[in-house]
C-alpha cells in the first residue's frame, strides 16, 4: 500500500508551489549570466548599477570617444558621440528587457539605470557646451 505524503499542519500543497515559483538567486542562474560577480543577498544600489553600466564595452567605447572629442574640441564628432550616447541610453531605458534580464531584475541583481542616464545627460550637455563655438572667434 502506498503511503501518502503528510504535510505539517497549516501547510498546503499550493503554499509549496507558490514558494517554489518565487525567483531566488539559488534557483535561477540569470544573475550569473547578467552580473557574474554579484553576491547573492547583497543589494544593488544606484551607484553599483551605474558602475556596472559604465563598464560595459559600449559605454567604455563612448567614454573614450567623448574624451577624444573633448581633447581636440571636435564639434561634429561631438554631435555624433552625443547621438550615440542617446541611442545607447534609449536601448537601456526603452527596449523591453529580455527574458534573462527580466529574471535578473526580479532576482534583484540588476537595479535602476536612473543615475547612469542622468550622468550621461550631464556628460552630453558638458560636451556640447565645451565644444560649441566661442563668441571671440567671430570678431565680437
Amino acid at each position: 500500500m502506498a503511503r501518502s505524503l503528510r504535510l505539517p499542519s497549516g501547510l498546503r500543497l499550493w503554499h509549496i508551489a507558490i514558494f517554489a515559483a518565487c525567483p531566488t538567486p539559488a534557483l535561477a542562474d540569470a544573475c550569473a549570466q547578467v552580473r557574474p560577480r554579484w553576491q547573492p543577498g547583497t543589494e544593488v544600489t544606484l551607484l553599483s548599477e551605474t558602475l556596472a553600466l559604465a563598464t560595459t564595452p559600449v559605454s567604455l567605447a563612448l567614454i573614450l570617444a567623448s574624451v577624444i572629442c573633448l581633447r581636440f574640441r571636435l564639434q561634429w564628432a561631438t554631435l555624433g558621440v552625443v547621438v550615440a550616447w542617446t541611442a545607447w541610453v534609449s536601448v537601456l531605458a526603452f527596449l523591453p528587457p529580455g527574458e534573462t534580464r527580466a529574471r535578473a531584475i526580479a532576482e534583484g541583481c540588476v537595479g535602476s539605470p536612473a543615475l547612469f542616464i542622468g550622468l550621461v545627460a550631464a556628460i552630453c550637455v558638458a560636451m556640447i557646451l565645451y565644444t560649441s563655438p566661442r563668441g571671440d572667434q567671430h570678431g565680437d
